[in-house]
Formats: structure tokens, C-alpha cells, sequence
């Protein structure tokens, strides 16, 4: 099996050739990049199955590469950034990043998250792309849906909420599991219903008939459980 190539996206030299070498050592391919202009401008030849990107570069912000990134790719992107605030960490999530690390950090930890990371990632793209639910397509490789053949625009939120149903199709999801996955347990309270938002305007745009819903289902109590007729 080919290795894992991680891109390391720091400006600071010392710091970069160091996670370099022990990514290396753990059985990775890694290549580095020290501003974002490199990143974006050789995207396709540097080929990374993953990024660690840290968000103080010399001439763009690390949050606008990752924006710019999530436009074209779905990537696994791990920020690691001495920015340790609440909204920063929100931001970066916000704007497509898959794990947010704080610096200092211990190496242990950012690697389990580099795997966990890419057994999330593999494990979404070994679906059939797009998946064919007959008035529904869904493509996740470009973040799109067609129903009835029609493209439909969903926010990063709903099309996040969606994957997470894909990821596991046919399992009844509770709501803390749901959120815990949306918002990392940051932005919302227990209370809150903003899960409940995104599921009726996600099933507005995706159910033929949203008040008598085939896909998301609700278990009352409990959370939503995502069927299709292979499913039944």
C-alpha cells in the first residue's frame, strides 16, 4: 500500500524539517511547503492525501488557503496554529478544516489525529462517486447534489451533515453524536435546535415529499437515521 503523503505547511524552518523527519520515522511520505502562495500555485503536483497548514504564513493567511482549498478539494486539513482563542478555532473549523491542534502540541497526539483524519477520509471515498439514490445523486468530490436531475446548492453545513449520514447509512445517529461532529461541541448548547434547523432545510432540498421524509428518518428520542431502499 503507497504511503500517505502529508504536505506540512509551515514557514518556520526548524519546526517543519522536525515534524517532516518524525512523520517520515511513523511511515509517512511528506512534503513541505513554507508559504501559501507555494501551496495553491503547485496543489496538484504536491499530490498530499492530507495538510498540516499553520494559519501564520509570511503572505496569506492560513485560514483564505484552506477556503481556498475546500473550493476545489475535500482534502483532510489539520490547522495547527499558536491561535488557541475560541473564535479562532471556530474560524478554522468554520472555514473547512477537518481537526484544529494548538501549539505547543505533543507529536503522539497530532499523529493519532493524522490517522484518524485519513481513516475518516478513505473511508468516505471508498463509496461509489456520485451515489445513485435514484431522484437523488449525490457527489461528494465536488460537494454537489442533483435531485431530479436538477443541482441543488447546500451550505457547508448541510453538505457536512449529509457525509456524516452517508459515513453511516442505515445506523439510527444520536443527536449528541450529530452535533459533537457538526460543531465540535462549540457552538452550540444541548438545548439548542439548531440541529433540527439543518435537518428540515437539509430535507427541504433533498426529500420529494420533506413532511413525509424516505431518507432522513427521525427516531424520536433518539436522533436521525439516514435509509435508502437498499437500506430496507
Amino acid at each position: 500500500m503507497a504511503k500517505a503523503r502529508i504536505l506540512v505547511v509551515e514557514d518556520e524552518h526548524d519546526i517543519r524539517t522536525v515534524l517532516m523527519d518524525q512523520l517520515r520515522l511513523d511511515g509517512f511520505d511528506t512534503v513541505g511547503a513554507s508559504t501559501g502562495k507555494e501551496v495553491l500555485e503547485n496543489f496538484k503536483s504536491l499530490a498530499p492525501d492530507l495538510i498540516i497548514l499553520d494559519l501564520k504564513l509570511p503572505d496569506i493567511d492560513g485560514l483564505l488557503v484552506c477556503q481556498e482549498i475546500r473550493k476545489y478539494s475535500d482534502i483532510p486539513i489539520i490547522i495547527v496554529s499558536a491561535r488557541d482563542s475560541l473564535p479562532d478555532k471556530i474560524r478554522g473549523l468554520e472555514v473547512g478544516a477537518d481537526d484544529y491542534v494548538t501549539k505547543p502540541f505533543e507529536y503522539l497526539e497530532l499523529e493519532a489525529r493524522i490517522r484518524a483524519c485519513l481513516r475518516r477520509h478513505q473511508s468516505i471515498s471508498g463509496m461509489a462517486d456520485p451515489i445513485d439514490l435514484g431522484n437523488l445523486k449525490i457527489y461528494r468530490q465536488k460537494r454537489m447534489i442533483e435531485v431530479n436531475g436538477n443541482a441543488v446548492q447546500l451550505t457547508k453545513k448541510e453538505f457536512e451533515l449529509l457525509n456524516l449520514f452517508l459515513e453511516n447509512r442505515g445506523k439510527v445517529l444520536s443527536r449528541e453524536f450529530l452535533s459533537s461532529h457538526l460543531w465540535h461541541n462549540k457552538e452550540v448548547y444541548p438545548w439548542s435546535r439548531a440541529l433540527d434547523v439543518h435537518v428540515r432545510r437539509l430535507r427541504k432540498k433533498i426529500e420529494p415529499d420533506p413532511a413525509h421524509p424516505k431518507y432522513i428518518l427521525t427516531h424520536a428520542g433518539v436522533g436521525y437515521r439516514f435509509s435508502s431502499e437498499n437500506d430496507e
